[in-house]
């Protein structure tokens, strides 16, 4: 946790007048339920350097993707376009743990791009697929796996069903976006946070230490979660992983006996803050800003913790499976999606934080680097969701 007290203060109060004067870079970009990825696919009961080379390409003109619900038009970013990248040919089975409501314009853009390419893609919740690919062992038809958050990554990691990339793929990325032995990379990025209604609070009542939550009676009957939801279970592994079992348990019993209130998407969470009937909440950075998007003057604004599980930052990301017929095609695909274009295509769709140097989010968001995540968790220690999971299960979440 940061000891800068004035630091940590300045960031809180940016964040706070951002959220508020920043409402105009994101008004017009209907809100979506969900995960970000159209069909609530994220929904689960069951459980340094920027690098070299191609990541820190210069600025360059490239096509956007998509209908573009930002209001900035067409921009100048940085990165390497498709253009520059390998053509693609073949086929490839795309396994897709991001919804086709949302990535699947991106595919077929990628697709069309290339005339002798076709991609096959699957579309299911990011935990299905994994047991989908387990199932079916060495005879599944998938080439490539996309995910909605590093666990499931680091699930078919764990199982020895992944291929390392390669280093022109890997060097895009900053190295704690990706698995440190290579086998999965990030595509976009978000942040754990608490939104919280702007009547009701201000931003120095939220505390800025998750474990100070159970013990805040401004939140008591007033407070919202989706436990269900699997970044709201990535971020209790994180909590399992940073603190232990025992002391994850006691923040689950603390905020049930505060009366957490539960929603089935952090979508609705945050909604659920904007119209005041709780006042505040936990949800990934975006949908705040996907409620500012539709409604410009909600009393609702962002807050952070520090240095603790509720600061995580988790990743959306890619791999190529053992069973790819083709891994160099595979590999090029991922690379498609670290390419400018589709990092513009990240920022505009979901207003995710895009992981290649020199791609901005879309919106008044601070930095990646202004952000507090927790020293020392890797994110490939949030694939035991299935810990998690029966720990909820044991008191009474789930």
């Amino acid at each position: 946790m940061s000891d800068d007290s004035d630091s940590s203060r300045s960031r809180r109060q940016f964040l706070a007048v951002a959220s508020t004067v920043g409402v105009a870079s994101v008004a017009g970009c209907g809100g979506q339920s969900g995960d970000g990825d159209g069909n609530d696919t994220e929904t689960d009961t069951s459980g340094g350097d920027g690098g070299g080379g191609d990541g820190s390409g210069g600025s360059a003109a490239v096509g956007q993707i998509g209908s573009g619900r930002s209001p900035f038009g067409d921009r100048e970013i940085s990165g390497v376009p498709m253009a520059e990248m390998p053509d693609l040919s073949g086929e490839l089975t795309l396994y897709s743990g991001r919804g086709e409501a949302l990535v699947g314009e991106l595919v077929s853009y990628i697709e069309d791009l290339y005339p002798d390419f076709t991609v096959r893609p699957r579309y299911n919740a990011a935990a299905d697929l994994v047991n989908q690919i387990q199932t079916e062992g060495q005879n599944s038809p998938a080439d490539a796996f996309f995910s909605v958050n590093a666990g499931a990554l680091g699930a078919l990691k764990d199982a020895g069903r992944t291929v390392e990339l390669p280093s022109e793929v890997l060097e895009m990325v900053r190295s704690e976006f990706q698995d440190p032995d290579g086998q999965w990379i990030g595509t976009s990025g978000r942040a754990r946070t608490i939104p919280y209604n702007t009547d009701a609070l201000s931003d120095d009542d939220v505390p800025d230490d998750i474990f100070a939550f159970p013990e805040t009676d401004a939140f008591q009957d007033s407070i919202g979660w989706a436990p269900t939801y699997s970044s709201f279970q990535a971020f209790v592994t994180a909590m399992r992983v940073l603190n232990g079992e025992e002391e994850t348990r006691s923040w689950l019993e603390g905020m049930q006996e505060l009366g957490a209130q539960e929603f089935s998407d952090e979508f609705l969470v945050s909604q659920a803050v904007a119209d005041g009937e709780i006042n505040a909440g936990f949800a990934n950075h975006y949908y705040i800003q996907r409620v500012l998007a539709g409604r410009p003057n909600a009393p609702i604004s962002t807050a952070f913790t520090e240095g603790d599980a509720g600061a995580i930052f988790n990743v959306a990301g890619a791999l190529v499976l053992d069973t790819a017929e083709d891994q160099t095609l595979a590999s090029n695909f991922v690379r498609h999606l670290l390419s400018a274009e589709a990092q513009d295509y990240f920022a505009r769709t979901t207003f995710e934080y895009p992981l290649v140097p020199g791609v901005d989010p879309i919106g008044a968001l601070p930095s990646i680097d202004e952000l507090n995540p927790p020293e020392g968790l890797d994110l490939t220690q949030l694939s035991d969701l299935e810990g998690t999971v029966r720990l909820m299960r044991d008191v009474g979440v789930l």
